[in-house]
């Protein structure tokens, strides 16, 4: 988990994009992006495509 929060963080600057952003194209609250980012909580992993999409990165990104 503790790399997981370290890249979603990585990916989302790299694409420019702020917290509040990627929760808007995820439907989630900007404090649930926070909280992955952080290690306060992981993002389920059915949802790991998803985020990818949206940081314009694929999922081997996100866990490498």
């Amino acid at each position: 988990m503790e790399q997981l929060k370290i890249k979603i963080k990585e990916q989302r600057i790299k694409a420019g994009i702020t917290q509040k952003n990627l929760a808007e194209r995820l439907n989630v609250q900007q404090s649930t992006v926070s909280m992955w980012e952080t290690g306060q909580a992981a993002p389920a992993t059915k949802r790991l495509g998803e985020i990818a999409s949206a940081l314009g990165c694929g999922i081997v990104d996100l866990l490498a």
